[in-house]
């Protein structure tokens, strides 16, 4: 597929060459700097050596004191308490930090995780009836309940308070909740509004540590869960959440929880833990228990105390991984016929596929491999308990969320961000919603959305990658939305001679500056074997790639991978 390459504006240079002295750095990283915000000596002291001080006031956030003082009065009355979550990884990583924390100081707490086929995403009527009929009184519900108006009616006809701890959009009139913990709420000031379900949970139990007086240093082992759901959650790795993650992959390589340690063995990562760890490996397992089989299986691994079992639990899980991924391949292939066949689908300027036989556990998964494979606004459906259920993801720029609102009169149940959500409707309305969500895509999406873009940086010259260069540059860590690896754009470029094609589709390469003979870079292109000719016959590239370490036979070398190239 044809991608646009967008190279991002040149940051002013006044400012550039004043970090170039104050910073001691060249003047490529500090442009970078620049251009991810970063524009005195004291911000990129933050940024490169981040504080857990610098971490906001709980207290900033709506409703916080209100939620810490029923908390303390279910404490100090001795009601029990149950934490309630989704079932993916913000919901459980938040439900594992929340009751952990509250059972190290306070036994009556148990908590709960609805099933994802028997009662849908977030708080559900049957979790309320489960709290009523075992005496609970107070629900603490993460990563979810900002729109659940009708449930916590329920609740509080039931006598059960709840405290809701979300970071999704809310609709127009907040749930009777006896505290609304959302940064993203319109009247509220917290200074941060991107954390994820996981981190308002710490923000929580961060407000109870402040109010209490206890030591600071009894949060730092719930920094490790806080890390790996904003990696899974895909929110910006910046401000706070760049701190929490900085802290918590430090915990997770320093001194990781069993079941984490657990995941990390069966996945024989012996390497230091990168975000992408997270994202790829830790996150898609954590995942799966509740796709395949119950979110409780996760938590139960996230919050284990016992090297055994978890152990024992690490190995279910993985499991069930290998049982999501052969679900995920046999789904995807089917949803790609269905389009391949259908030339109306083909046209199409967006995605949306409906077969009630899909397993619903791994539809969200399916959205994201179409929307890799056409790049346009995707949604995969399913049928569960009589409706039809799915899953939305977007492109850059395009809100998926908005485009899904427009429909509402033909859904029963909507939530999310901009880029993913989930949406439930009678099935007799899923016609009527694919030509409706179609039109909407097709007047409100920007052509050039539909395109693929890969940002890059800034241009480099081969000569610049050296170790010390690239020794600051591991130090923009962690990456992730809004905090990109970098990526370079260096033009003039051939293969010295190597180019081969490995594995089905890939190609590798040792490529040089056609004016700097003497400096070349092993290079690998994933899913670029159709430039082989060109590159075998000496063919000038325009190249853009990034910068990373490569292991061979114990030696660690620089390597480009290459995000595309195209003969100049």
């Amino acid at each position: 597929m044809e991608k646009r390459w967008s190279i991002k504006p040149k940051a002013d240079d006044a400012i550039v060459s004043q970090l170039v002295i104050d910073l001691g750095i060249d003047k490529v990283l500090s442009n970078m700097l620049v251009q991810r915000g970063i524009t005195t000596f004291d911000a990129a002291k933050k940024f490169f050596r981040p504080s857990l001080s610098d971490l906001h006031d709980p207290f900033l956030m709506k409703d916080m004191d209100k939620a810490i003082t029923r908390l303390e009065k279910a404490i100090d009355n001795n009601e029990k308490i149950l934490v309630y979550g989704d079932y993916d990884v913000d919901g459980t990583t938040a439900v594992a930090l929340v009751y952990t924390f509250i059972k190290s100081h306070y036994t009556n707490v148990d908590y709960y995780i609805p099933d994802r086929y028997t009662e849908g995403y977030g708080i559900s009527f049957l979790g309320i009836d489960f709290a009523q009929e075992n005496n609970f009184s107070l629900i603490i519900a993460l990563d979810c309940g900002i729109k659940a108006n009708d449930k916590v009616d329920y609740a509080n006809e039931r006598n059960i308070d709840f405290i809701i701890c979300d970071h999704h959009r809310p609709g127009d009139t907040l749930p009777n909740a006896i505290a609304v913990l959302d940064p993203k709420r319109i009247d509220c000031v917290y200074p941060f509004d991107e954390l994820c379900g996981c981190g308002v949970g710490f923000k929580l139990v961060q407000a109870y540590v402040q109010k209490n007086n206890l030591p600071f240093e009894e949060l730092t082992q719930y920094l490790d869960l806080t890390a790996i759901s904003i990696a899974s959650d895909l929110v910006p790795i910046v401000g706070e959440n760049r701190t929490l993650c900085y802290f918590g992959l430090e915990q997770i390589n320093k001194n990781p929880r069993r079941g984490i340690k657990a995941i990390l063995d069966l996945a024989k990562i012996k390497k230091e833990v990168t975000i992408n760890e997270l994202v790829f490996t830790v996150g898609p397992r954590i995942n799966a228990a509740g796709r395949i089989e119950t979110g409780r299986n996760a938590v139960a691994l996230l919050v284990s105390d016992n090297n055994e079992h978890a152990s024992s639990s690490g190995i279910d899980i993985n499991t069930t991984n290998t049982e999501r991924r052969a679900l995920d391949l046999t789904i995807t292939q089917h949803a790609l016929s269905m389009i391949d066949e259908n030339q109306d689908l083909i046209n199409r300027k967006s995605t949306v596929l409906f077969h009630p036989d899909w397993h619903k556990g791994v539809i969200g998964i399916v959205a994201s491999r179409l929307t890799e494979k056409y790049y346009r606004p995707t949604i995969i459906l399913t049928e569960s308990n009589g409706k039809a259920t799915g899953s939305a993801r977007s492109v850059k720029d395009f809100d998926v969320y908005n485009a899904i609102e427009s429909c509402a009169d033909l859904l029963e149940q909507f939530g999310g961000h901009k880029y993913a959500a989930g949406l439930t409707m009678k099935v007799e309305h899923v016609e009527a919603f694919q030509k409706r969500f179609e039109e909407v895509v097709s007047k409100t999406i920007e052509p050039y959305m539909l395109i693929p873009e890969i940002a890059i940086d800034t241009e480099l010259e081969l000569n610049q990658i050296t170790p010390k260069f690239f020794r600051i540059l591991k130090q923009f860590e962690p990456f992730g939305p809004e905090n990109m690896s970098p990526v370079f754009i260096t033009k003039g470029l051939v293969d010295k001679g190597a180019v081969r094609i490995v594995g089905q589709n890939h190609l590798k390469m040792d490529l040089q500056s056609s004016e700097q003979p003497n400096e070349k870079f092993s290079s690998i292109a994933f899913g670029q074997a159709h430039h082989f000719d060109n590159a075998l016959n000496k063919k000038t590239f325009s190249v853009c790639y990034a910068i990373e370490e490569n292991e061979y036979n114990g030696t660690i070398s620089l390597q480009l991978n290459v995000k595309d190239m195209k003969v100049e």
